[in-house]
C-alpha cells in the first residue's frame, strides 16, 4: 500500500470529515520554530503536533535524544486532536518528510494503518498556490484505541544480541560522514553500530523534493535480502523513520525501528563502536 500522497490528492480530500491533517514542522535546535510556523500559516484544518512535546518522551539516561512517548500518553494525544481508529491521517512537514514520517511510524506502531505522508511538504503546497490560513481548528476528541505492533520496534539489547548475524540487516540512516565517524555534531561519540550499512535517509527523495518511486526506493536498497529482518536506526530515531517508510515502499516487510538509535547505543559504555566503511 502506498504511504505517500500527492499535493493534489490532499487538495481534493482535505475537507472530508474522516481526514485529520497534521502539521509536524520542527527544526532541531529551534524547538519553537515549528509551532510558530504553524501559527503563522498552515494547511486549512491542520492540527499541530510537536516532535519533542507530543511525539517524544523526556530525555533520560538511556533511550536516546527522542525517546518514544508513553503509549497511554500518545494515545491520549491522538485522541485529543481528533484522530480516532477510523480516521485517515495525512502528515506533512518542511523537513523532507522526516518529522511527518515519525508520526507515520508512531501511528503504525499503535496499529493505525490509514496514515500517509504528504509528498514534497508545506513549501511546495504554498508554491502550488493551494490554500493556507492561520485559523485554529476546533478540536473534537475521537476515541483512539491502540493495538501495539511490538514487532515494529527493537530495543538496544536485542540489537546487541543480533550483531553479526547473517539473517539480520542493520541500516544506519545518517549522512555518510557521521556514519563513518568523521564528524559528530549532536552526540558525544562518533561512529556507527558495528556491521551497519549506510543508507542516508534524504536520498529517498529526488532532486525535485518528491519521494522516489517504489522501484527507485528498491534500487537504493539493491542487494539487500528482503527476507531478512531489517533494523533501521539514525541519531535519535527520527530520520530513521523515512527510511523505514522507503523500505516498506520498496517491498521490505520485516522492517523494525531501533527507536533509541545511535544516541541510545552510546549511552551504554560497554557497547562497541565502529568507524569507517562496512562495505
Amino acid at each position: 500500500m502506498n504511504n505517500i500522497v500527492s499535493l493534489k490528492w490532499l487538495l481534493a480530500r482535505m475537507y472530508e470529515s474522516d481526514i485529520v491533517i497534521v502539521d509536524c514542522r520542527f527544526q532541531l535546535g529551534k524547538p519553537v520554530s515549528g509551532r510558530e510556523a504553524y501559527e503563522a500559516s498552515h494547511i486549512p484544518g491542520a492540527v499541530y503536533l510537536d516532535l519533542e512535546k507530543d511525539l517524544s518522551a523526556p530525555i533520560e539516561e538511556h533511550g536516546g535524544r527522542h525517546p518514544l512517548p508513553d503509549i497511554a500518553q500518545l494515545t491520549g494525544t491522538f485522541s485529543r486532536v481528533g484522530i480516532g481508529n477510523e480516521t485517515r491521517v495525512v502528515a506533512y512537514d518542511d523537513q523532507g518528510g522526516a518529522m511527518a514520517s515519525r508520526l507515520w511510524w508512531l501511528l503504525k506502531y499503535l496499529g493505525h494503518e490509514a496514515v500517509y505522508v504528504l509528498d514534497e511538504g508545506y513549501t511546495a503546497w504554498v508554491n502550488a498556490g493551494f490554500p493556507v490560513n492561520a485559523d485554529q481548528r476546533v478540536l473534537i476528541p475521537a476515541p483512539f484505541f491502540a493495538t501495539v505492533q511490538h514487532n515494529l520496534l527493537v530495543e538496544m539489547d536485542e540489537v546487541r544480541e543480533k550483531l553479526g548475524r547473517d539473517d539480520v540487516t542493520l541500516i544506519d540512516s545518517r549522512e555518510a560522514p557521521r556514519y563513518r565517524g568523521e564528524v559528530e555534531p549532536l552526540d558525544r561519540v562518533a561512529g556507527h553500530i558495528p556491521g551497519a550499512l549506510n543508507r542516508f535517509w534524504a536520498e529517498g527523495r529526488g532532486a525535485d523534493g518528491k519521494w522516489k518511486s517504489a522501484d527507485e526506493q528498491a534500487a537504493r536498497f539493491d542487494g539487500l535480502d528482503k527476507e531478512r529482518e531489517t533494523i533501521v536506526y539514525c541519531g535519535s530515531g527520527v530520520t530513521a523513520c523515512p527510511n523505514v517508510l522507503a523500505l516498506r515502499e520498496a517491498g521490505f516487510d520485516n522492517v523494525r525501528l531501533y527507536a533509541g538509535s545511535w544516541s541510545d547505543w552510546i549511552s551504554y559504555g560497554e557497547n562497541v563502536v565502529a568507524v569507517g566503511e562496512e562495505e
